[in-house]
């Protein structure tokens, strides 16, 4: 049996992070990022959006985004993760590469304004589109307490949230 789901972006993400180097790791994990801080961005829906579909999500903390790697060029069984350790199977990661390329992140519901969100916590590139999204809804949610397989024996070992920022983090260009 094969189906295949057509998807149209929403909206589209205006983000300080141009490539994938720039971008914290996780959303909430910004050590190494250029700023060091969770930055701020903008979530800008599509023309034939009507506002009628976001006008209720002013008064959320956080909201998921359901996004496209649009910049990922396939995928493999098995990655290494950022924090190390041996190749693990990719739908045990976070990886952007994956057998369907979709990206969920919990981002900073700051304000709703006329066809845009803006966002703080963002891990995603400028122009990635996004197509659908959630309240982030605490009941829910959360689940405090919930084991995280691998991750939580690389815990054990670096630190609980030892996950690293970028690599090397882009510096702004001399100015003259």
């Amino acid at each position: 049996m094969s189906a295949e789901f057509v998807c149209r972006p929403i909206a589209y993400l205006r983000s300080p992070y141009a490539q994938r180097i720039d971008a914290p790791h996780q959303s909430t994990v910004v050590a190494g990022t250029e700023s060091g801080e969770a930055v701020e961005a903008r979530l800008e829906f599509v023309a034939d959006l009507p506002p009628a579909a976001y006008a209720d999500l002013a008064g959320f903390e956080r909201i998921w985004l359901i996004f496209a790697f649009d910049r990922s060029q396939g995928w493999n069984a098995q990655v290494k993760p950022p924090r190390g350790g041996p190749k693990r199977g990719v739908l045990a990661t976070r990886s952007p590469h994956r057998p369907n390329p979709l990206g969920l992140s919990a981002v900073e519901l700051v304000r709703v304004e006329a066809g845009a969100l803006v966002l703080r916590g963002v891990d995603l590139l400028d122009g990635t589109p996004v197509l659908d999204i959630k309240p982030y809804v605490p009941y829910a949610d959360a689940f405090a307490g919930s084991r995280a397989g691998w991750i939580d024996q690389i815990d054990d070992a670096q630190g609980r949230h030892s996950a690293p920022g970028p690599k090397r983090p882009r510096r702004p260009a001399p100015r003259a």
